[in-house]
């Protein structure tokens, strides 16, 4: 809600504080707190279903409670009746008074943290602050009807009534089959939340979201959405049409300046009957009593008009008798409702967003007599130019969601369709005999792939009417019952055509228009067909028509005519792929299949899953008994393009949209049913990647993509690796792949919130004989202690589970503890561990210091990012010191260590025979504690290889000891002490050592060290002498160009051996760019460069582009990300990437190089000469369209294994409220590599 300027700005804040909302409640009155409380009752009875016991428990101890009250709530609570005990607190706090309200909004601000729903109702607290009672006291002021309008009222509502009160349900394809029914007996609740939430992906018919179905959408709606009835979407605290205005006299007045509410939903979800039972309980006196007229339009039918109309004529039309009432009505728009449904359809553009810029600015109608066309009406009622106070209702599909960010809306709803049991009761009224309700009902749930499109009233009708005869009819056999989506229509055609269809008529070439005209319909997005079309096509209006088609009427002027529609757009998509099966001559299909699937706006996805599905005898089956056998050649044709396609995606998905292609290729696979091509595609496939680091380079997978991913694995002999970090997968999408997990020798489930529950289905996995399941990443699930005991018969069960990541999880001590007691079992295999960031503390301590004592396989650990402090470490560093520990890699980064911990640490690094890597890094060890530490690395018993110490508060004092340890212990080859204080005589020192030949350093971390000018020679001399160096990383310095052209000179000696090196953020410009270019050709060992962060500019550029072009140049990852680059280089840039033979990647993030450079970088990367493969290219000021070329183009470079685009659009392009934010990435990290 938007903050009000009511003089009490220091009440009004964003930050999540309860002593703001304290501070804001203390200012209530006890009318005020009553009025805010029941303001908010429908909304805190779903927020506090989470902590309902909690808040009881409160208001018990501040006595506001007694015992037994607090004992009937929570007896509720633990029966799983939460929203009832929710309720229960709620109604008994309102009676209870004031200082119970109070003492419960307290609760409210203490335990925000953890629940979603409350903290969005805190902050709108926190937003209005002191004006909040007023404007929760305004729901209650409902207006009488003037007298004079009492008349024309009563017979508006009766008009609206008897248009509405009937419900149409098809049991049949033909309009002849058509049962009505009376609304309130056919129908069904649909779910509703608010706000919508974000669409990353193209919504179609047949995608569903990953939280949309059952168990999981039930869980997020107790969790994090809020459900809001149809009540609720005006005058509640959903919406904001009052705003309190500031007069001079200093108080505020309202003024309530209407509300314009919006509810998406994917086509066939319910939008349309939605409004029916909007406007017919307002018409029956149920619904909305403060509005006194409501007009309802539907964009399909103001398509129809042509030319210019008045607001007045539209309602007059639908409703004549307020022809001597309607300049009356006008006079108080707060009473209006208008109501247009299917934006969607609109045909017209209408201009939200003021700019002007790209479309002719909208026309605004200020007056309901004025001739407009009708998107003007539209607009100006949305935005309240026209009748500022009314309220408005938009319904329309996601698709058209970009076209309204910037209307004036609030709320916004989406209706989520069916959950859980509202599937069943779909079912149950749909079907009289209720024995086949079940059984049909029984069938869908059974099948993952119709169970999940049951959550689609549209998807159930279909399902009606398709399975109802396999369970009615005996002579159906039941072995065929669909199965695939292709299967499900194939069947719905079939019944229409066996009814329906006479002797006289050629079905297959009047099957066959029809199917030219409705993939005609689905190339140009075209739903609604006149009779020009089917003229067009040689149809007429027949019985046989009729099938298909559903006729409407559509107004134009003051006559009307009938148009033609598909009943549903599937069914469209589904006639134009058996189009294709009918033709006597295929022609090129190979052509007419790629030029579809090149389209980027999804409009043939579902059209091609339909072709793919008809390539199969077991789809078309059916169908031939009328149409005849489908052409060979056009079968064999459809398969051959299958197969090129999966063949191609396989090794395509380093973008979303490589990934997006790869799982539509899968999804043809399971719609053809052939395992052959399947087996043929898949069944030497290494691995399958749509996960990523970055959820938003993460593919999200669906139920329906889970189980499709599930049937292909089928198909594999073996997946080395099932790559799906981030893929948003839920147990429900788990559920789906369960059965075949198994196969995958590394499975990285990283970031899906899989909980607890998520566990248990992995434990079944893990336990079977049969799985091959060696590496397992569960980091970042949202894991606690309740899901060790799972954990812990996995890992003592499975023989050959080595790797386990556990990071970033809430497992505490007590999880660890058990999980220790299942290390040290001698059945377990694990040899790497990962327990990074689970709140660990020197209570588990001594349990994780006997695992890595009894545990002879175990050899890597991570316990970084926890509390473990100098006690927890101290009962480790016992364990190491023991002979039975063989741990290798030990991590305990960020652990809270003082130097006091390196004394103890000390001598387990000169006991233990087997520590090759120890991180020291994010401590705080300092001098004192680094010089302790040496003493041990000097021991010549010291096996220690890499050792990190980063960001430890270390200087020069420590220098002397560091280099004597350089000098003394053989074994160290890696050293990281970035982020430390050493500074130039820190660095003169450790050089001294680095020139040492007994020193074997190869990787050297100085990153942010305070660097200068002054320590390059000394840097300079180390380079040229130790042979051993060939890692040297010198970010975030100040070695300005003086330093590196001194470097460069090094570089440039024969016994410089350095392979890779890291100057970024180091204040360079154009002017050491040349003796850059000269180090790069005359090095044959420099291969990795990084130079991001710097002011190189075009001109240093392009000095380094000549030198990439020399045939001596060897680099072959270049890094040059936020250095000022415009598209002045580009073509020095791209002259380069064809002509270097080595250069595989390239980094220009962070630059501007804009749609000019791009294009001209984009030819080089096509050329078959440039060797890229990893290409970054984030933040580079580009257009959408530009970005969506670049993809399309990329995608179909088969070496490109790596392209991170990130947010590249330019910076002041707008970003869709509706999409997913990117993340800010950075162009490299501390080390100089690029963030992946």
């Amino acid at each position: 809600m938007a903050a009000n300027s009511d003089g009490n700005e220091e009440l009004h804040g964003t930050q999540v504080n309860p002593d703001i909302v304290s501070l804001i409640l203390q200012r209530f009155s006890d009318c005020d707190m009553f009025n805010v409380t029941k303001f908010y009752q429908p909304r805190l009875v779903q927020a506090m279903e989470q902590g309902v016991k909690g808040v009881s428990l409160t208001l018990t101890f501040k006595e506001q409670f007694n015992a037994e009250e607090h004992q009937m709530v929570t007896e509720l609570a633990d029966k799983g009746r939460e929203a009832e005990s929710s309720a229960l607190l709620l109604d008994m706090a309102m009676t209870k008074g004031p200082l119970a309200q109070r003492v419960m909004w307290e609760s409210f601000a203490n335990m925000r943290h953890g629940v979603p729903k409350l903290d969005s109702i805190l902050k709108e607290v926190e937003e209005h602050g002191t004006t909040l009672p007023s404007y929760a006291a305004i729901p209650e002021r409902i207006p009488e009807v003037p007298s004079h309008l009492k008349g024309a009222h009563k017979k508006h509502k009766e008009m609206l009534r008897k248009l509405n009160e009937t419900f149409e349900m098809k049991t049949g394809p033909m309009k002849e089959k058509v049962k009505i029914s009376q609304l309130g007996d056919r129908y069904t609740e649909l779910t509703i939340i608010s706000p919508i939430r974000q669409w990353k992906l193209v919504e179609h018919e047949l995608l569903a979201r990953g939280k949309d179905h059952e168990d999981c959408r039930e869980w997020y709606l107790k969790k994090n959405l809020e459900k809001i009835r149809i009540d609720q979407l005006f005058r509640s605290s959903f919406s904001r049409e009052v705003r309190l205005v500031k007069r001079s006299n200093g108080h505020a007045e309202e003024f309530n300046s209407g509300c314009s509410a919006a509810a998406c939903g994917v086509p066939g979800i319910g939008k349309t009957t939605l409004v029916q039972k909007i406007v017919h309980d307002w018409a029956t006196g149920t619904l909305y009593p403060e509005f006194q007229f409501v007009f309802s339009f539907k964009f399909r039918d103001l398509n129809g008009i042509n030319g210019k109309v008045t607001l007045k004529q539209l309602i007059l039309d639908s409703s004549p008798d307020l022809k001597n009432v309607i300049e009356e009505i006008w006079r108080n728009p707060t009473v209006l409702m208008f109501i247009f449904d299917g934006f969607d359809e609109f045909k017209c553009h209408v201009d939200f967003n003021d700019s002007g810029k790209d479309t002719k600015p909208q026309h605004i109608c200020t007056d309901p007599e004025c001739l407009c066309e009708v998107s003007d009406i539209v607009y100006s009622l949305i935005q309240r130019k026209l009748l500022p106070g009314c309220s408005v209702l938009l319904t329309t599909r996601p698709t058209a969601l970009h076209l309204l960010e910037k209307a004036q809306i609030n709320p916004w709803v989406e209706i989520m369709g069916f959950v859980g049991k509202e599937r069943k009761e779909y079912f149950n009224r749909f079907f009289e005999d209720q024995a086949v309700a079940a059984a049909v009902f029984e069938h869908v749930r059974e099948n993952e792939i119709l169970y999940t499109m049951s959550y689609n009233p549209s998807y159930c009708c279909i399902l009606g009417q398709t399975l109802g005869p396999f369970f009615t009819q005996r002579d159906r056999e039941l072995q065929l019952i669909p199965k695939t989506i292709t299967q499900l229509y194939s069947f719905f055609i079939y019944d229409i055509l066996k009814k329906h269809v006479t002797g006289t008529e050629n079905c297959q070439d009047m099957l066959l228009r029809v199917g030219k005209m409705a993939f005609k319909g689905v190339t140009e997005k075209k739903i609604v067909f006149r009779n020009e079309d089917l003229i067009e096509h040689n149809l007429q209006p027949s019985q046989f028509m009729s099938s298909f088609l559903v006729e409407l009427l559509e107004r134009e002027g003051c006559t009307q005519r009938v148009v033609y529609t598909f009943p549903h757009l599937t069914i469209q998509e589904f006639v134009a792929a058996l189009a294709q099966f009918l033709t006597p001559d295929p022609g090129d299909i190979w052509k007419l299949l790629t030029e579809t699937h090149s389209e980027k706006d999804g409009r043939f996805e579902v059209f091609l899953r339909f072709v793919a599905g008809l390539s199969s005898p077991g789809s078309a089956r059916p169908l031939q008994e009328f149409l005849g056998p489908f052409p060979h050649e056009t079968t064999c044709r459809v398969i051959d393009w299958v197969k090129e396609k999966v063949k191609n995606q396989i090794g395509s998905t380093w973008s979303e949209t490589g990934k997006r292609n790869l799982l539509n290729t899968l999804h043809f696979l399971f719609e053809s049913q052939n395992p052959g091509l399947a087996e043929t595609t898949l069944g030497s496939v290494p691995s399958l990647r749509f996960g990523d680091s970055d959820s938003e380079k993460a593919l999200s997978l669906t139920p329906i993509d889970c189980a499709v991913l599930s049937h292909a694995i089928k198909l594999c002999r073996k997946i080395s690796q099932l790559d799906l970090r981030n893929c948003f997968l839920q147990c429900e999408g788990l559920l789906r792949l369960e059965p075949v997990l198994h196969k995958c020798q590394v499975l990285r489930l990283e970031g899906n919130n899989l909980g607890d529950s998520g566990i248990k289905i992995l434990s079944k996995i893990l336990t079977e004989p049969k799985s091959e399941i060696q590496a397992l990443g569960l980091d970042n699930n949202n894991l606690t202690h309740s899901c060790v005991e799972d954990l812990v018969s996995s890992v003592t069960a499975n023989s050959s589970l080595t790797e386990l990541g556990l990071g970033n999880n809430k497992l505490g001590d007590s999880g660890v503890k058990r999980l220790c007691a299942a290390l040290r079992n001698p059945e377990c295999k694990i040899q790497k561990l990962r327990l990074n960031n689970n709140n660990l503390t020197a209570s588990c301590a001594e349990d994780l210091a006997s695992a890595l004592c009894t545990n002879r396989s175990l050899t890597q650990v991570d316990l970084g990012d926890n509390e473990l402090e100098d006690s927890g470490v101290e009962l480790i560093s016992a364990a190491l010191r023991k002979l039975d520990c063989k741990i290798q890699t030990l991590r305990l980064n960020n652990n809270g260590l003082t130097a006091s911990c390196a004394e103890i640490f000390a001598p387990a690094l000169s006991t233990n025979r087997s520590l090759k890597e120890l991180d020291l890094g994010h401590n705080k060890l300092g001098d004192s504690g680094m010089k302790r530490l040496t003493v041990a690395l000097r021991d010549s018993n010291c096996p220690i290889e890499e050792l990190g110490v980063n960001n430890n508060g270390l200087t020069a004092f420590c220098a002397e000891d560091l280099a004597s340890a350089l000098c003394t212990t053989p074994s160290l080859t890696k050293l990281e002490v970035g982020d430390n204080n050493l500074g130039d005589s820190g660095v003169k020192v450790l050089s001294t050592a680095l020139r040492d030949p007994d020193c074997k350093i190869q990787k050297l971390c100085l990153n942010k060290n305070g660097l200068t000018a002054s320590c390059a020679q000394d840097l300079a001399s180390t380079v040229n002498t130790t042979p051993t160096l060939t890692e040297l990383h010198l970010g975030e310095n100040e070695l300005g160009d003086s330093g590196v052209k001194v470097l460069s000179a090094a570089l440039r000696d024969p016994d410089c051996n350095i392979q890779e090196l890291s100057l970024n953020n180091n204040g360079l410009t154009a002017s050491c760019a040349r003796d850059l270019a000269s180090a790069l050709i005359t090095n044959p060992s420099l291969t990795e460069l990084s130079l991001g962060d710097n002011n190189l500019g075009d001109s240093g550029v392009k000095l380094l582009s000549e030198a990439l072009k020399d045939t001596e140049c060897k680099i072959q990852e270049l890094r040059l990300n936020n250095n000022g680059l415009t598209p002045s280089c580009a073509e020095d840039l791209a002259s380069a990437l064809v002509k270097n033979d080595s250069l595989t990647g390239l980094y220009l993030n962070d630059n501007k190089l804009g749609d000019t450079g791009m294009k001209v970088l984009n030819e080089a990367l096509m050329d078959p000469e440039c060797k890229i493969e990893k290409l970054g290219l984030a933040r580079i000021g580009i257009s959408n369209s530009c970005s969506e070329d670049l993809i399309s183009s990329l995608s179909t470079v088969q070496k490109m294994k790596h392209v991170n685009l990130g947010s590249s659009l330019s910076s002041d392009q707008p970003s869709s409220p509706f999409s997913t934010t990117n993340q800010q990435e950075s162009g490299a990290d501390s080390s100089g590599t690029e963030s992946a």
